[in-house]
């Protein structure tokens, strides 16, 4: 039994025996003292009929509290991704910046060593190198005698007849890039470095170099030599059409000066 039900019953008889008293001293005009009072309530309360204090434990739900504990960290756990997005989109635009500021440093580096090259009379920015190669052959000038003809001549008289016309076709490739100024790239085909070469020879020049670029392609692409007179021929009139200083072309310095 529950404490309320064991107070109900000792009000009760409290109330009893106060209406006894009560009577009783109606019948003697007193009014009860609290020690009679007391005492019976102690004698109803070790009455062994009256019931004891029990005490009982019950299960429950619990709701607005457990709501009301609940709902903050579940407002907080909804706000950890967003902090965390914020966060990484901070880094990453910290990290790009850091990624311009390096390639506008590199990129003022470089002009700066351009500018620096220009003043001190190096290439012009934007001039293409001279090639060292045209497709597998060398014409650089220290890869080359210095009479290209006669040293020509002597590997054809010695019967090494491939290597004499690829000697004077680089030794033309070579004049025509470093003495007369002809944009003959690494990758140009025979027939592009005539094209090339049109507008920057003499017409005799350019006459000698289509003969001496047809002796090369007919051994090289076709397997076939041309006669020792005509090779004896263009290894005499090499410093002739295609000399180490080139000559001026009348109508390609007034191009030029335009």
């Amino acid at each position: 039994m529950a404490s309320a039900d064991v107070r109900r019953w000792l009000f009760a008889a409290v109330l009893a025996v106060c209406c006894a008293a009560g009577t009783a001293s109606a019948a003697t005009d007193t009014a009860p003292t609290r020690e009679q009072v007391r005492a019976a309530a102690d004698k109803v309360r070790a009455d062994p009929n009256m019931p004891g204090v029990k005490t009982e434990k019950k299960l429950r739900f619990k709701e607005r509290d457990d709501d009301e504990e609940e709902e903050p960290e579940k407002k907080t756990d909804s706000l950890d991704w967003l902090r965390d997005f914020v966060r990484a989109v901070a880094e990453g635009a910290r990290w790009l910046i850091w990624g311009l500021a390096a390639l506008a440093l590199a990129w003022l580096a470089i002009r700066i060593h351009r500018w620096a090259r220009v003043r001190a009379g190096g290439a012009r920015p934007g001039k293409a190198p001279l090639p060292s190669h045209v497709g597998s052959l060398d014409i650089r000038p220290e890869s080359l005698p210095d009479d290209v003809g006669n040293a020509a001549a002597a590997l054809w008289q010695r019967g090494q007849h491939r290597p004499a016309l690829s000697l004077l076709y680089r030794g033309a490739l070579s004049r025509l890039v470093h003495a007369h100024g002809v944009p003959v790239r690494a990758a140009s085909t025979e027939g592009e470095c005539v094209a090339l070469a049109a507008g920057r020879l003499q017409p005799q020049a350019q006459a000698f170099f289509v003969r001496l670029v047809d002796a090369w392609q007919l051994a090289a692409y076709g397997g076939r030599l041309p006669s020792t007179a005509q090779v004896l021929a263009l290894c005499g009139e090499f410093d002739l059409h295609l000399p180490a200083v080139a000559a001026p072309v009348p109508g390609f310095a007034q191009e030029a000066a335009a």
